[in-house]
């Protein structure tokens, strides 16, 4: 019946894709390989290139790409460089032009959406994510689903293409509440948003678990850029009393973590008991030695992120960080869309994730 469904598992991914492979056989009642074997193989002087070894003509083609994966290398005149997010980029527009327009159908599953950072121009500069989009719209691909996008406005680009963001909630608070559930409750904890832009991602775990939300707002130096961004002057509260309570702070990613340990030590100084982070993608780009240190200070008691993008390995010995494996959630997206049922659909949780609290709290 599904026959016509293949799997193309880009470098960035191919870590997760046999578990996404596996869970999709299960899930649409046949279980086969739906992997289509390819190759990327690059020239000395570090051009790349996509070869597809079987036959994609009338396929249901899902594409998953992690540009995010750092640890991917290739040769560059003899040395070893790292896949940057542009390379898996151009990889997945290698890809589409490898399939020749033969597919019946292509969707792009892009867990960490291309240049997200990049949605909004402030003066003369690039717009990346925009152009990536429409590029890709153009190239044909059908449907373009990712997770927790850093600005959900971004999909006015394409208005009339197919665009979907989820949020990974039922996944991550499922082993957030199993695991914290003696600390969840209005009277112990307080949702933090740590800045305006992520209150909706926020507003939505304070009201699963029915705790009171507060807001930080970010306090920026627009005269400058520092890494590329405006660097944060102060950040100011504006919330509930937290002293004695625990402290849940909620964002899309976390880069160098910056701001989070700047919310941390603020919520410290307040009297607040422990400091718990959820984040749909983790990248430490400033390793992980300081958080380390942040732990075994009491200034953070837990992390919880996914592995929808790379993970440095390194993190599965840290006791202060908790891996949330999305793979089968992206099976359930794959299957959604086989299957032509609502994403959101499948994905609701609220009520599953209430009654999941309600009865460990009893």
């Amino acid at each position: 019946m599904y026959e016509n469904v293949g799997l193309i598992i880009l470098n960035g991914f191919k870590d997760r894709g046999e578990r996404v492979n596996d869970y999709l056989g299960e899930l649409l009642g046949e279980k086969r390989n739906y992997l289509i074997d390819i190759e990327s193989p690059r020239f000395s002087n570090g051009e790349g290139k996509i070869k597809i070894n079987e036959t994609v003509r009338d396929k249901d083609i899902y594409i998953i790409a992690d540009i995010g994966n750092y640890s991917n290398t290739y040769k560059l005149y003899g040395n070893e460089n790292h896949m940057s997010p542009d390379d898996h980029y151009l990889d997945i527009i290698r890809t589409v032009s490898a399939i020749s327009g033969k597919a019946k159908r292509i969707t792009l599953f892009m867990p960490l959406m291309y240049s997200s950072r990049q949605h909004r121009r402030k003066s003369r500069e690039s717009l990346d994510c925009a152009m990536a989009l429409r590029y890709l719209e153009y190239l044909g691909i059908n449907n373009i689903i990712t997770f927790d996008i850093h600005d959900p406005e971004i999909q006015n680009t394409i208005p009339t293409g197919s665009f979907d963001s989820i949020f990974p909630i039922y996944s991550i608070l499922k082993q957030f509440i199993v695991n914290e559930k003696a600390e969840i409750s209005k009277e112990k904890m307080v949702v933090i948003s740590p800045d305006t832009g992520a209150m909706e991602r926020t507003r939505k775990y304070a009201s699963i678990l029915n705790l009171d939300l507060g807001l930080y707002y970010k306090r920026r130096d627009y005269t400058r850029i520092v890494d590329g961004k405006n660097p944060i002057l102060q950040h100011e509260y504006i919330g509930p009393e937290v002293s004695g309570k625990n402290i849940l702070i909620i964002d899309d990613m976390l880069s160098s973590g910056e701001s989070i340990v700047d919310i941390a030590k603020n919520m410290k100084e307040r009297g607040c008991k422990n400091v718990y982070v959820i984040t749909t993608f983790a990248f430490f780009t400033n390793g992980l030695e300081s958080f380390d240190k942040y732990y075994k200070e009491g200034l953070i008691t837990k992390i919880y992120s996914t592995n929808a993008s790379y993970l440095n390995p390194s993190l599965a010995s840290r006791e202060w960080f908790n891996e949330v494996d999305l793979t089968k959630c992206i099976s359930k997206v794959i299957t959604a869309v086989v299957t032509n049922v609502g994403i959101s659909e499948i994905l609701d949780s609220k009520n599953k994730l209430r009654q999941l609290l309600e009865k460990l709290n009893k």
